[in-house]
C-alpha cells in the first residue's frame, strides 16, 4: 500500500500521469507503475545524483577490443543497417566514454556520430538533425523521458528513425528477481505496451525487431 514505505504519490516522467500504483518495493527502492503508460519507474527521491551516475559509467567496459561487447552492440546496428541505406547519417546519443556503436555504423557506410551528456558533451552534435538516432541501453538511465523523447523528435529528419535498446520488463512476478533492476542508475523501465503508447501518442511508426529493441520512424 501507499504509506511510509512508497511515499507521496509521485506524477509519471513519461506521460505525466498522477495514477502511478505501486509495483514492487525492495530494500533500498520504491518501484511505481503507471496505468497509463506502463512505465516502471522509481521513486524520485531515490534517483542517483549526476556523480554516482559517472561513477557507475566509469566501471563500464566498453571496448572495439571485447568481441562480446561489440556482438551485444550488433543487436541494435543489425536493425539500423536494414532499415538504412548507406550514406545515412547518424547520431548514437548516449555513447558513454567510448564511440563503439557510432563506429561500427560508421563502418557500414552510415557515418555516426558519438554523443554523451557526461563523456562526450559536444554541443554541435545536437545543432544538426539525422537520418536515424541511436540510443543504447540508454532510455533505463533517463530520469525524465518525456524530455529526452521531445529532443530526440527534434534531432531526427522527418522519416527517420529512433532506434533504442533497452531490456523490457515483463510482469510484477518477474520484475521481482530481476537483475536488471539492481542498478541503481536504472531508473525507469519499460514494457512493449510502453513503446506502443510512445509511438501512438508521438504518431510514429513502431517495430519490434528484438525482445529488447524498438524502431520508431518519426
Amino acid at each position: 500500500m501507499i504509506g511510509a514505505q512508497y511515499g507521496e504519490q509521485p506524477r509519471c516522467p513519461l506521460c505525466a500521469g498522477l495514477g502511478a500504483e505501486p509495483f514492487h518495493q525492495d530494500p533500498k527502492r520504491s518501484f511505481w507503475r503507471c496505468p497509463v503508460c506502463a512505465l516502471v519507474f522509481v521513486s524520485p527521491a531515490q534517483r542517483p545524483d549526476m556523480e554516482t551516475e559517472r561513477a557507475r559509467y566509469e566501471k563500464h567496459h566498453t571496448s572495439a577490443d571485447d568481441a562480446g561487447y561489440v556482438r551485444f552492440l550488433q543487436h541494435i546496428a543489425e536493425p539500423v543497417v536494414h532499415r538504412l541505406p548507406a550514406g545515412s547519417e547518424g547520431l548514437d546519443y548516449g555513447s558513454g566514454p567510448s564511440s563503439v556503436l557510432a563506429d561500427l555504423l560508421t563502418q557500414t557506410g552510415r557515418p555516426t556520430v558519438a554523443y554523451d551528456p557526461l563523456f562526450r558533451k559536444d554541443g554541435a552534435a545536437l545543432e544538426r538533425t539525422y537520418d536515424f538516432v541511436t540510443s543504447c541501453e540508454v532510455m533505463e538511465h533517463v530520469h525524465a523521458p518525456a524530455v529526452f523523447l521531445a529532443r530526440v523528435a527534434n534531432l531526427v529528419r522527418p522519416g527517420g528513425v529512433f532506434a533504442v535498446m533497452t531490456s523490457f520488463y515483463e510482469d510484477a512476478e518477474s520484475f521481482a528477481p530481476w537483475w536488471y533492476k539492481r542498478d541503481i542508475t536504472h531508473v525507469c523501465f519499460y514494457h512493449e505496451m510502453t513503446m506502443q503508447w510512445v509511438a501512438r501518442t508521438n504518431r510514429w511508426a513502431l517495430d519490434l525487431p528484438a525482445t529488447n529493441v524498438a524502431l520508431f520512424t518519426l
